[in-house]
């Protein structure tokens, strides 16, 4: 008897915890039509490949309302990996935000689509991705505290990390225009595998963006410098999709070199009526290892994003991929994605 009174007195802590709270659910699906012709700079012509399928970032999730004070969201995309799962206070000064949530250096501004939205996220945007993090808000103002990021490229290993990776941001909104900056940084201590000596690798990245929008009219772009910034936002610098450049790098004598990177980008467009909308975006990156041989990419896109009726549409594009130097990638594509939202 005492078992059932506690089943019951259970269901119904959680059915008032339930109804106490206001949950909000939503869903994205999202299926890519793409021709793409994929080439070595310098190298043999590749083959035009058509492909079909679920975006990666199809999600299902639900905003929810506990308090004036106390809010939450849960946000699972293909695969069943979490994208976002976090809570936060309202504390009256500011906001703490505990969880997984998209860190305070991501700017999505860019609408490419092709590659499962890439949205130049490698190619001149600033993007962070989403990250655990405990997270302060101050109006217009974002400081978060990340585990780091720890990747060196060549002869190295990871060895010690000591403080979390900070991220800020702050918009001035000016109405009609807003301006954007940002800044991160974090560090950790690598072991060289030739000679075994231990050196600090230090990333940081500055960022400055603006954006533009009147009567139907829109411009967004973003510029950011930083030393082995790959540690802290996506770059490219092959004509790929992987976000894999930016990193410092082992010699094969064991010597530490820093990667200095810098990328830009800009997209501008015109809504010109409820049933249409036409962008066009570039994107660069570069990175140079002290002193070497600069290393960079870019990215061209154009496209029309066409509503047939309330959360459903169709974004036909046309863009190409650049990885500018001989024996790497570039790609021209054409196509469209399919998008309900619901």
């Amino acid at each position: 008897m005492k078992k059932v009174i506690v089943v019951l007195a259970a269901i119904v802590l959680m059915a008032g915890s339930a109804y106490a709270s206001q949950w909000n659910f939503y869903g994205s699906a999202r299926v890519s039509t793409f021709w793409s012709d994929t080439d070595t700079i310098s190298g043999a012509d590749g083959d035009t490949q058509y492909s079909e399928g679920l975006q990666t970032n199809s999600r299902i999730g639900a905003n929810v309302k506990v308090s004036d004070e106390l809010i939450g969201r849960f946000e699972y995309g293909t695969g069943v990996n979490v994208r976002l799962l976090y809570g936060e206070w309202d504390f009256g000064a500011g906001k703490l935000l505990v969880g997984q949530d998209y860190a305070p250096l991501t700017w999505l501004w860019s609408n490419q689509v092709y590659g499962d939205d890439n949205d130049l996220l490698r190619h001149g945007a600033v993007y962070s991705h989403r990250h655990p993090q405990i997270r302060l808000t101050f109006g217009d103002f974002k400081i978060a505290f990340i585990d780091p990021q720890k990747d060196v490229d060549g002869f190295g290993a990871e060895s010690q990390t000591i403080i979390p990776a900070i991220e800020v941001a702050y918009t001035l909104d000016l109405d009609v225009v807003k301006l954007d900056f940002g800044a991160g940084y974090s560090t950790f201590e690598a072991t060289d595998t030739v000679v075994g000596d231990d050196d600090d690798v230090d990333s940081y990245v500055l960022a400055f963006g603006a954006r533009f929008d009147m009567a139907g009219f829109f411009m967004k772009g973003d510029v950011y410098y930083g030393q082995n910034a790959g540690n802290l936002i996506w770059i490219n610098v092959d004509g790929t999709q992987a976000a894999d450049g930016g990193f410092a790098e082992f010699d094969a004598t064991g010597k530490l070199l820093d990667n200095e990177c810098i990328g830009f980008m800009l997209v501008a467009g015109y809504k010109i009526n409820d049933m249409f909308t036409v962008e066009a975006g570039y994107g660069f990156t570069q990175t140079e290892l002290d002193d070497n041989d600069d290393n960079e990419a870019a990215a061209y896109y154009i496209n029309t994003t066409i509503n047939l009726a309330p959360g459903v549409f169709v974004v036909p594009e046309v863009g190409y991929f650049d990885g500018k130097e001989n024996g790497e990638s570039e790609v021209f594509y054409y196509g469209m994605k399919w998008q309900i939202n619901f």
